[in-house]
């Protein structure tokens, strides 16, 4: 008989022998079967051999019958391909045969994953400066399939499409780093979190400070309990329509199953306050307990209303230990070992993975320089990591290099600058502003500086600060120095011809002039007592005195209109007359202090 094409021969999975195209769906469906009743099948306790599969009690496969007598061991041991062995316990759904699918490494499971990275932390430690790691533990294969597998897991974190911040946001108080001040032991608010009695809140804070990575924990928390029903919003993408469909399903949620609805509102400030009212009654009655998220100010950006029902949590920016400790929680994640000492390099470690990967270190300098150049932004010093690990990794590929060192100079290039927290329509707006004038007001020039380079570097328009220059010369210099308000005003004039950042020095140097100046407010409190005046004034204002009136026409001569006045320049004496209303008479708006304020 003509020799069959290649094009008609299929391998079977299970067994991998070889079959006719026409014959495979029968033989599979009978290897499948028998393969299930084997697994099904108590081991063979025997010392001497490994334990034996025994025989299907159905219609047994030709081709495995005639695989088993041929290789004089009745039916072969198969192992089940991974994809029907899914959910079946006690199977890993590895292969002891030779094939395709028959080295994929078992997944490891979560519970474990804190203790494999220790040991591996442990083994990975070098025994002394500048040493080799070493040690029998470390060249046995166990160890280096785990550094290799471990090696493989961190390439998947690096470049997988979600961003490292997201990837390692805390599922856990204990894993939640930087705000003990609201969330430490024995504080109010972590045990009303730890006994699921949550409030209605409002978590203020700056970017990256652990504002949503909080309300995941209370999420992650309400989930295992099952009290309680969670659901995120953001107001960035959610219309009022949205809003009020999940009020009525927490209504439901509420008569039908007593389970209540925990809402989360992201960027909550986006929401003008119509919108916001819509949450008042339901907040008010307890259909939904309200979380809501927000960068800026809530006396400025929520309603005075929705505030009464519910608690601020102000939540600070991270500090550098916080930082470093979040850090040290990624890179232990992500299998990368710190080198902490000046003495170590990439040079003087051995690989010992055996992974085709290169292996990544990171130098402890580079860790703090992480932590301080992210300004307490947990996101921005994640992704800066990721972004670090990822270049230098592509350029170790092409230079074909075993070994990846992350140093102080790779993450400066990450992260470009500092990131500056600054809104210039937001609360550091007018924080940064208010410290600038209280800088000069108080004659430090040092601190003026600080100030205005802060609000120039974080983007402020030099125009507005040059009008509040302006300003401050005339309310806080004055008359103690009126050069100051020429000055104030040929800088706003510089500033609107050049622009930045150019223009940055102008402002650097009046703001100088001005923290130096002598100040008086004496032009600037007299005025405020004559706007008290006019306010407290009862009945109508007292009319201008007829001396004191223009008379352009024969008419208002007639009436009065400027009769009894004095032309000054007439006299060579001073000239006494009245210059108020006769109620007016002898009132001061001036009056002298020791100091001048």
């Amino acid at each position: 008989m003509a020799q069959e094409s290649s094009a008609d021969i299929v391998q079977c999975p299970v067994c991998l022998r070889d079959f006719k195209a026409a014959d495979i769906n029968s033989h599979l469906d009978n290897c499948l079967l028998q393969a299930e009743v084997n697994e099904q099948e108590p081991e063979s306790e025997s010392s001497g051999e490994p334990p034996r599969k025994k025989q299907c009690t159905a219609e047994p496969c030709p081709a495995m019958s005639a695989w088993g007598a041929k290789e004089g061991s009745g039916a072969p041991s198969t192992s089940v391909f991974s994809l029907f062995q899914k959910g079946k316990p006690g199977t890993t759904g590895d292969s002891d045969a030779p094939g395709f699918f028959s080295n994929r490494r078992t997944t490891f499971q979560k519970s474990d994953e804190a203790d494999r990275f220790a040991n591996i932390h442990k083994l990975g430690k070098r025994s002394a400066p500048g040493g080799d790691v070493s040690g029998d533990q470390l060249r046995s294969k166990p160890a280096q399939d785990e550094l290799a597998t471990l090696g493989t897991q961190t390439r998947e974190k690096l470049y997988d499409s979600k961003p490292l911040a997201e990837k390692m946001r805390p599922c856990t108080l204990e894993e939640y780093f930087g705000q003990n001040k609201v969330l430490g032991e024995n504080t109010l608010l972590r045990s009303l979190l730890e006994t699921q009695d949550i409030p209605s809140l409002i978590l203020w804070g700056p970017p990256g400070c652990g504002k949503t990575t909080l309300a995941h924990i209370i999420a992650t928390n309400s989930k295992k309990s099952g009290n309680s029903r969670f659901v995120t919003l953001s107001a960035t993408s959610t219309s009022t329509s949205e809003v009020r469909e999940v009020i009525k399903q927490a209504q439901n949620e509420l008569k039908l199953f007593k389970r209540k609805t925990i809402l989360f509102i992201d960027e909550i400030h986006r929401f003008n306050k119509s919108q916001q009212d819509t949450f008042l009654p339901h907040v008010e009655c307890g259909t939904v307990t309200l979380i809501g998220a927000t960068t800026e100010n809530p006396s400025f950006q929520v309603n005075a209303a929705l505030l009464s029902r519910c608690r601020v949590i102000v939540l600070e920016k991270l500090s550098v230990e916080a930082m470093e400790s979040i850090l040290a929680r990624a890179l232990d994640s992500l299998g990368i070992r710190v080198l902490e000492q000046e003495g170590d390099d990439s040079a003087s470690i051995r690989d010992i993975s055996g992974s085709s990967e290169p292996s990544i270190y990171i130098e402890q300098k580079a860790l703090s320089t992480i932590a301080h150049l992210c300004d307490g932004d947990a996101r921005a010093g994640l992704n800066g990591l990721q972004l670090a690990v990822q270049s230098r990794l592509s350029a170790a590929r092409l230079g074909q290099l075993k070994q990846v060192v992350i140093q102080e100079d790779h993450i400066k290039e990450g992260l470009q600058r500092s990131h500056i927290l600054y809104d210039k329509a937001g609360e550091e707006h007018y924080n940064c502003i208010s410290a600038l004038h209280k800088s000069m007001r108080g004659s430090d020039e040092n601190a003026a500086l600080y100030w205005l380079g802060r609000m120039l570097e974080g983007g402020e328009d030099p125009l507005y600060v040059a009008r509040r220059l302006v300003r401050f010369a005339s309310e806080d210099v004055g008359l103690a120095d009126p050069m100051a308000l020429t000055h104030a005003v040929a800088a706003f004039q510089g500033c609107h011809f050049i622009g930045m950042p150019e223009c940055e020095v102008l402002l650097a140097q009046c703001a100088v002039y001005l923290a130096r100046a002598p100040k008086s407010i004496e032009v600037y409190s007299a005025y405020n007592k004559v706007k008290e005046c006019l306010k407290s004034h009862k009945g109508p204002l007292p009319p201008v005195p007829l001396q004191l009136r223009n008379a352009p026409t024969k008419l208002m001569k007639s009436l009065g209109y400027a009769k009894g006045y004095k032309y000054n320049p007439s006299f060579t004496e001073p000239v006494e007359q009245d210059y108020l209303p006769e109620e007016m008479k002898g009132i001061n708006f001036f009056q002298k202090k020791p100091n001048n304020f």
